[in-house]
């Protein structure tokens, strides 16, 4: 793996395109182990980056970054020198991430960012996906004033000879630097000055070489600024990474809860032997990425458990078993060779060792066979997987671009052949054939296994994405449902409010008449009134039971137009001392009030305040004065009627006598 620090990153949430910054998914590998951070925007990751100065930033996707290319470069300039963008997918024509993790053995969640992040970092140490370069290796040196000369005085002179001569003292300084390193690496430079009063105006030196390479630093002072940076592409340029050579392993599992791995190479070196409990499916697997690629995947028992089938599938490794039982005795022959802490690490390194010893044979002759400039691992990776030895040396040789000569298997002195022989011959033929048809047809059931395994997985990712969805819009119907009826609330509250606003905007203009009333009332000025709003019993009961009428109350009738004897006597037995009248009233009601001697005033001036008024004692007074007088001369026409009655009646019996 690639020494240093890698750091991947993925877009968790957001779009580089939004307005809003996004976040990020950061998995930093450092040393063999990852750490990981979620949520992070773009400016805590760069002063992780200054912090770390790691060797490589790995991403799928370059514009996760930013929205362009003059975002690119903006990002990129702020970068630690010796820092490296990387897009692991490639670069103008770019491979799926889960695929290219898939093809080295890594199992990721694409709905995950920390995974997907996790995911660029591992490839980018294996030496997978192409840098991404936006500069030429060119670099541009500005020495220039680091600040304006202004308008300038009487001393205007002396500052500008001052400012031009530390320019062009730095300006040297730079150039002394740069002849060295021109001197000691051969990358050439040129330089323009543009001269001044009392020394240089600016100087820009042109140099042959990357910005990390030159020297020379960006700096600034009082009169003097340096900045250093570098030649923009016209076009992003893609460069391969240099892929980390990995050799291939023959990996043994006793799978369970807890694990046993046991890696050798193919030249049946021991690479690793441990035992670990609670690790997990991807664990195993970055484990085992770690030591090369696995050629084959090996176990101690038949047949082989998904758990070691699921590992083999990661890696597109060959499987072995051993085909029936293996006795605890022959385990402990196989592995006391290299030593073992508990049966997990003694059952997983006779799985590798009894792997090896099966193709031991195989491995030797490829020894033998292979030319020395071609790397027998591959050959021997290649014969695993079902290719004669010669196919596999051309393969290699194809691989490398080099033409090579097959050396012959010495064949056996020839013989005479017998009919069996033939008949042997043919069936051994045969039955290659058909191992390689089931060896392949295997592999294709396999493969149709994990596919359906992964649409399984998608499906059930749907389902809850489905779920969630529905339970979202229940959640946001309810809601709005809710809200709908507090919204109705809201409105009768407030129609409540305004209605308890005006009825409490009645009540104090009530009040402030009332005490207007009080106040002539105690002054002598005014004198209560009562005021019942119909002539009827109801409405008097209603007064009655809001006010009270008592003896020597003065009311006041709104519609006297309906009351008859009996509700006037309502009137008459809370001994009223006046009833106020606006209107006319019906003579009989009138007669009985007259009867009980309670006067009954039209023409008095009332001043009222809802169902209470006030009146004028005075006045008041005198209308009761006259209608008394009116009374009595009215009961003095009655009596006189009324003798006038008797007398005419005495009269007609007297005649009726006399008759």
């Amino acid at each position: 793996m690639q020494n240093g620090v890698i750091y991947g990153i993925d877009i968790a949430k957001g779009s580089a395109r939004a307005q809003e910054a996004p976040r990020y998914a950061v998995a930093v590998l450092r040393d063999g182990e990852i750490s990981h951070y979620t949520m992070v925007r773009l400016h805590r990751i760069l002063r992780m980056l200054n912090k770390d100065r790691p060797d490589y930033i790995a991403v799928d996707n370059i514009f996760e970054l930013a929205p362009n290319k003059k975002g690119l470069i903006r990002f990129l300039e702020k970068l630690p020198d010796n820092t490296r963008l990387v897009q692991v997918t490639g670069g103008i024509h770019q491979k799926p991430l889960l695929r290219l993790a898939k093809e080295h053995g890594l199992s990721i969640n694409q709905f995950d960012p920390v995974q997907e992040a996790e995911a660029c970092a591992i490839l980018a140490s294996l030496g997978v996906g192409e840098e991404v370069s936006l500069f030429e290796d060119i670099t541009r040196i500005k020495v220039s004033r680091a600040r304006s000369l202004g308008r300038g005085g009487w001393s205007q002179n002396r500052y500008r000879r001052k400012v031009h001569g530390a320019v062009k003292e730095k300006s040297r300084e730079i150039e002394s630097i740069l002849r060295k390193f021109s001197r000691d690496t051969g990358y050439r430079y040129t330089e323009h000055i543009t001269e001044g009063f009392g020394g240089y105006v600016r100087s820009e030196f042109t140099v042959k070489a990357r910005r990390d390479r030159v020297p020379v630093k960006p700096s600034s002072n009082a009169d003097v600024q340096v900045t250093v940076k570098s030649v923009e592409r016209d076009k992003i340029q893609y460069l391969p990474l240099k892929k980390a050579g990995r050799k291939y392993t023959i990996v043994g599992i006793d799978p369970g809860t807890t694990v046993g791995i046991a890696i050798l190479s193919l030249d049946g070196e021991l690479l690793l032997s441990e035992s670990i409990r609670g690790i997990s499916h991807d664990e195993v697997v970055r484990m085992i990425s770690e030591y090369g690629k696995p050629a084959i995947v090996a176990t101690d028992v038949y047949p082989t458990p998904s758990a070691v089938e699921k590992i083999r599938r990661s890696f597109n490794a060959v499987i072995w078993s051993p085909g029936g039982e293996i006795r605890a005795e022959e385990k402990i022959a196989l592995a006391r060779t290299f030593g073992y802490s508990n049966d997990h690490e003694r059952d997983s390194l006779t799985a590798a060792l009894a792997t090896y010893k099966s193709y031991k044979n195989v491995f030797s002759r490829v020894e033998k066979r292979t030319p020395k400039y071609l790397n027998t691992d591959s050959i021997k990776f290649h014969v695993i997987n079902g290719d004669s030895i010669e196919e596999a040396i051309e393969k290699v040789a194809s691989e490398s671009k080099i033409q090579v000569l097959v050396k012959p298997e010495p064949e056996p002195a020839k013989e005479e052949l017998t009919e069996t022989d033939e008949l042997v011959k043919k069936l051994r033929e045969e039955l290659r054939q058909k191992n390689a048809q089931i060896k392949q047809l295997k592999d294709y059931v396999s493969e149709l296994k994990y596919e359906a395994g992964q649409k399984d997985k998608n499906i059930e990712k749907l389902e809850m994405r489905i779920n969630k969805t529905k339970n979202s819009i229940y959640k946001q119907v309810k809601r709005e449902r809710e809200i709908q009826i507090r919204d109705n609330e809201i409105n009768r509250l407030n129609k409540e409010l305004a209605k308890s606003r005006k009825n409490l905007k009645n009540q104090r203009r009530q009040n402030k008449r009332l005490k207007q009333i009080r106040k002539k009332e105690v002054k002598g000025e005014g004198m209560p009134v009562k005021v019942i709003s119909a002539f009827t019993k109801e409405a008097i009961q209603h007064t009655r039971e809001l006010y009270g009428i008592k003896e020597n109350d003065v009311v006041f009738l709104k519609d006297p137009s309906g009351g008859g004897p009996v509700t006037a006597s309502l009137l008459s037995e809370s001994k009223v001392k006046a009833v106020l009248i606006s209107e006319d009233m019906p003579h009989a009601a009138l007669e009985a009030f007259y009867d009980n001697e309670i006067p009954v005033l039209k023409d008095v001036r009332v001043h009222r305040v809802g169902d209470l008024a006030s009146v004028d004692p005075d006045m008041l007074d005198e209308s009761i004065k006259k209608w008394k007088e009116k009374a009595e001369e009215r009961l003095r026409e009655k009596e006189q009627e009324q003798f006038q009655s008797i007398l005419e009646e005495y009269r007609s019996e007297r005649r009726r006598g006399l008759v």
